[in-house]
């Protein structure tokens, strides 16, 4: 991972900043006294169900001038980081919804502010006429601008629900419009919304992802007062996610996403007297610690979910000890036992592979260490060659397949496969287990995917679990095989 913050296991806005620019920076909110064409009667009125007061803040007022703004919430901020630049974050309501003039106006005035970096502008993806696109392509060209793209969902019926009003294929051609002008792009969703399950707010963070978006604010629904929200959970009361739940969802989606996504935001500020539920939420910091300690607790980071291979490795450090004997059954180009070694220091790793190519491409990855030794041979033959070490072997790895760019590619066979299994654990300790990645994407893959699921149905001596990363079932998926 290669975010600055340790402590978290995320790519957080703050790490992104300080990667870009060398220091703390923070955004400084401003309000341009705005309305939304979702208000206003141009696509709707009343605005989304959630919003009161089209989302201003507690801190702006617009009618103050903008430099006076800017000075007054720079200075709250200052309390907390004495030395920072400055974003220019025009947050409230619809900000390119309004005469070009003034906009040009505003946004070329935060510029020559002292110590300002760039500006975000939040808007809607039905709210970006052509002539502000060419305005911001301009723009951009002068600052670093981003711009946040107001989604939610991408279910319809929740956004009918929500009078969202705009669809999802508006925002997807707001969207692409904007990248192909090279302007970064920030989705903002919402955890919670009414009627919707785990799996469709996860459905909506991988349908970003496949975009690849430049960064995400997550928000959990809050439902405030006086809002069309608080009449319909009045009226047909929905079931509001707990804290836990939304934990869990939402260091889910964090797993789907990949690991270049800024995550902008995790939570909200609901202000306290406005707030209906969930009050869980009024404890931002606690909420942020929570999900620090869910990931670690699941020992999963940011986009972890995008390779099996993840959760496979997350596997074999699974109970294993620096003293601990390992195996790779299947070395290929020796990256499993790469990613061993460091964890074994004083213990040893035995790979084999029937290529000699295999045999030769991993002796040069694993020069710098020496507490391994390597075969040429089946894998079905480990237990013959380790006859020494039987009961004494804490994990067993198998990559199934063939081995990656080779001239000459010989794929593993099922049968040799589940013999290997039955030796392998002559030679595990009470504890070990068999980690195995099976790719089923090809037709020799797939035949043995299903040979060895079988064999280890019809084995009482066997306990196994699958996991998957994806609905697909011709992608690779991981086995993790104990004694029953």
């Amino acid at each position: 991972m290669k975010y600055l913050d340790k402590n978290k296991r995320y790519y957080t806005l703050d790490s992104y900043y300080k990667e870009k620019y060398g220091t703390k920076v923070f955004k400084v909110t401003l309000d341009l006294n705005l309305t939304c064409p979702n208000i206003d009667g141009t696509k709707g009125y009343g605005g989304c169900i959630f919003c009161k007061n089209g989302s201003k803040t507690s801190i702006n007022d617009y009618k103050k001038p903008l430099k006076i703004q800017f000075e007054e919430v720079k200075t709250v901020l200052h309390k907390k980081w004495k030395n920072a630049k400055y974003i220019a974050y025009f947050q409230n309501n619809t900000n390119t919804y309004g005469d070009l003039n003034y906009l040009k106006k505003s946004f070329e005035e935060v510029l020559t502010y002292e110590d300002v970096l760039g500006i975000n502008i939040a808007t809607r993806p039905d709210a970006i006429s052509r002539e502000c696109l060419n305005y911001l392509k301009e723009l951009n060209k002068k600052t670093d601008l981003t711009i946040e793209l107001g989604l939610q969902t991408i279910h319809d019926k929740t956004s009918i629900l929500i009078n969202r009003g705009h669809t999802l294929e508006e925002f997807e051609e707001t969207y692409k419009l904007l990248k192909k002008s090279g302007i970064k792009v920030i989705v903002h969703i919402i955890n919670g919304l009414p009627y919707e399950t785990k799996e469709m707010m996860l459905e909506t963070v991988k349908y970003l992802n496949k975009l690849k978006i430049d960064g995400i604010k997550i928000h959990m629904l809050q439902i405030l007062k006086g809002t069309k929200l608080e009449k319909l959970y009045k009226e047909k009361p929905f079931h509001i996610l707990t804290k836990e739940e939304y934990i869990d969802i939402t260091t889910s989606q964090i797993e789907n996403l990949n690991e270049n996504v800024v995550i902008c935001r995790l939570t909200g500020d609901p202000i306290k007297e406005d707030l209906i539920a969930p009050l869980w939420t009024l404890k931002k910091f606690t909420v942020l610690n929570d999900i620090d300690k869910k990931l670690k607790e699941k020992n999963t980071y940011q986009g972890f979910n995008l390779s099996i291979l993840n959760k496979a490795r997350n596997l074999m450090l699974e109970n294993l000890k620096e003293k601990d004997l390992v195996i790779d059954a299947t070395l290929g180009n020796g990256k499993d036992s790469l990613f061993l070694l460091p964890h074994i220091k004083k213990g040893k790793l035995f790979g084999f592979d029937i290529q000699k190519e295999a045999i030769i491409k991993s002796k040069m990855l694993l020069k710098e260490y020496s507490n391994y030794e390597l075969f040429q041979t089946s894998h079905e033959n480990i237990a013959k060659i380790l006859k020494d070490y039987q009961n004494k072997i804490s994990l067993i790895v198998f990559n199934l397949g063939y081995l990656p760019k080779s001239k000459s590619p010989i794929t593993t066979n099922y049968k040799s496969t589940i013999k290997a299994i039955e030796e392998g654990f002559k030679l595990l300790n009470r504890k070990g287990h068999i980690v195995m990645v099976i790719y089923p994407g090809h037709e020799e893959g797939l035949k043995e995917s299903k040979e060895v699921i079988k064999y280890l149905k019809s084995n009482k001596n066997y306990r196994f679990e699958k996991f998957y990363n994806t609905k697909d079932k011709t992608s690779p998926y991981v086995i993790d095989i104990k004694r029953a």
